[in-house]
Parts: structure tokens; sequence; C-alpha cells
């Protein structure tokens, strides 16, 4: 019987706030994962995607850690997302996470390089067998051109401490077919928001969250009705996010999504370049997107 912790519920992956001359706000970013952990996720996931890794130096990544770290101070498990370029550089993130405190990872595959399905392999195998810490292998065709297939997470399945898959091929039928090939030997993650209620149905244990960030106590409250079979007032409730939701599948996702958290109270909109602040037409469209949702916002407390 495995040891390692069974992940389950909503793991949001954070952003990082970032002040306007592109250095790290962790004062700001801290208060936000209070907002998280008070909306009742059951655990959070820095440094991913939309926490900017890939434009954040290796200090950077430590400090946004150890701030989330200390912020939940054991009440939530924190994961920290592995994006690196290099099998030596993602060993000695996976190294410094584990002494600060980290409770796992979410590795993502080779960044920039496109490997091949037997180096895909070796560099999930090389970077479990270097930590002893449980984690989720975060699967994202579409945005970094590296499909790990359910035969490929079967033939994985020998490694012990890989615990959990996040599925963000935008595929559902992946759902099935993974259940069908190894049954309940994972904990099934949908990264997708806006096929959360989709994956739900079809049988998933978790949800890495992007959008919901910024309205964390509706967000929650979609995930419990699901838990709870209550599928029409889900329906009701994800028919409102549905327009936020569909920010976290766009090219820009991280402007769009930091936007969203500013006009919700709960961060600004600064990035680190090479990404650059919305502007423009674009802008004044995700803006009307996300001002006329909120606009609606049915809130949790008079849900029945």
């Amino acid at each position: 019987m495995s040891t390692y912790p069974r992940w389950t519920g909503v793991f949001p992956a954070v952003v990082t706030q970032m002040h306007e001359d592109q250095s790290l706000d962790l004062e700001s970013t801290a208060r936000h994962f209070e907002a998280l952990i008070d909306s009742g996720v059951s655990g959070l996931i820095v440094c991913g995607s939309l926490g900017e890794n890939q434009c954040l130096e290796p200090d950077e990544k430590c400090a946004v850690l150890r701030c989330a770290i200390d912020t939940a101070a054991g009440r939530v498990p924190v994961l920290s997302g592995v994006a690196e370029m290099t099998t030596r550089a993602a060993i000695r993130y996976l190294q410094d996470g584990a002494q600060l405190g980290a409770a796992g990872f979410m590795i993502m595959p080779p960044m920039v390089y496109k490997a091949d399905r037997r180096e895909v392999m070796h560099w999930f195998r090389t970077l479990a067998a270097a930590t002893p810490l449980p984690w989720m292998l975060y699967n994202n065709p579409v945005g970094y051109h590296t499909d790990v297939t359910p035969e490929m997470l079967a033939a994985l399945a020998d490694v012990g401490n890989l615990v959990a898959i996040k599925e963000s091929s935008g595929n559902t039928r992946r759902i099935t077919e993974l259940r069908n090939l190894v049954g309940d030997r994972y904990q099934l993650f949908t990264g997708v928001d806006d096929l959360m209620l989709e994956c739900a149905i079809l049988g998933i244990d978790g949800w890495v969250a992007g959008s919901g960030i910024a309205f964390p106590k509706e967000n929650q409250k979609l995930w419990d009705l699901t838990r709870e079979g209550r599928w029409d007032e889900a329906r009701e409730l994800y028919r409102w996010t549905q327009p936020l939701m569909k920010l976290d599948t766009h090219l820009h996702f991280v402007q769009y999504i930091k936007l969203l958290c500013q006009e919700a109270g709960l961060g600004k909109e600064w990035v680190r370049e090479p990404r650059l602040p919305l502007d423009g037409a674009e802008r004044e469209e995700v803006l009307t997107i996300i001002r006329t949702t909120l606009a609606q916002r049915p809130g949790v407390n008079g849900m029945s």
C-alpha cells in the first residue's frame, strides 16, 4: 500500500504577484494565498505556467515557494511547478524545493526542446528518482507540444512517487481511457477550467484551477457541488463562470487571469517580460467580459 498522500480536491495554480517594475510582490502573493486557503482549497500550486515559472530566476522561485509554505503553515500542502530546460536544472530545483519544505511537485515535460517518447519517459523517470517527494505529472500537449498519452502513463505506473496526473490535453476521453487502463493508480486532476464539469462527471479526483483563483469561494462551491452530486446547481454556477473560465485557454492566459484578479481585488495585472500587460482593444474586450460577468456574480451565501 502506498505511503504517499492522496491528493484530492481543488489545488489552484496561483499567479505570482509582481510590482509594476516586474519585481516580486511577495506581500500581495501571501494575501492571495490566504484568500485561497480561506475558501477551502485542498492545496496550493505555485510556480506553474500561470505562476510564470519560466520567467523567474531560481532564487525567485524559491522565494515564492517559501512564501507559500510560510503562509500555509501546514494547513494545506504546497506543491511547486517544475518547468526547466535541462535535467540538471530540474534536479537542482527539486532538491531546493524539498529543503524548503514543499509537500511535492507538479512536473512539466522538458521546456523549449520538443522531446520524443524515449526522451520524455527518461525525463520523468530521472526526475522521479531525484526526489523522495510525491509529484503530479502535468500533461499539456496544447501548450508544451509534448503529449504524455494514456499508454505512456500506464508504462509509468511503476514509478512509486508519481501519484497524480494533471490532464490538460483538452480531450475529455482521456479521463475514461486512463481509468480503463490504470484504474485508480493515479489521482486524476483536470487542468482545463472550462472542461471541469465534463471531467467531473467522468470521474476525477481533483482540479488544478486557474481562473477561479479570482473568485475562490464560488470556485470551491462549484467543486463541492460536483462532489455532492448536485448537478443542476453545479450547471447553473458553471454557466456563470464559463466566460471567466475561458480566459484560461488563451495564449495570453497569464495576462487575462492577472487582470481578472485585479478586477476582483486579489492582485495586480503586472507580468514579467517578455509578457506585457494587455493594452488597446484586446484589454478592453477582456475587461468587458470580466466586468460583465463579475457584475452578475451569484456569491455563495445565497446558494442552497
